[in-house]
């Protein structure tokens, strides 16, 4: 899934922020885009708050956005 979250300081640890997501998710990336983290993963919106949380970026569950899904289906054949 594909979420992209509010950024409340002018420099967010992207790497604090990776290393967390990627406990939960080896394959989770973040990165900035148009001012907002932007998050894919296999995360519900809990886990990803409580990943945000442990990583120091404190969001609520109604500031998270998912994305629609992008998938075409054509991997899983």
């Amino acid at each position: 899934m594909e979420f992209t979250i509010p950024v409340f300081r002018p420099d967010p640890d992207l790497d604090r922020i990776g290393e967390v997501l990627r406990s939960v998710d080896p394959a989770a990336v973040v990165d900035l885009h148009d001012g907002r983290l932007r998050v894919a993963g296999a995360f519900d919106l809990p886990s990803l708050v409580a990943a945000l949380g442990a990583a120091g970026h404190e969001v609520a569950l109604d500031q998270v956005s998912q994305l629609p899904s992008v998938c075409c289906g054509s991997c899983s054949g």
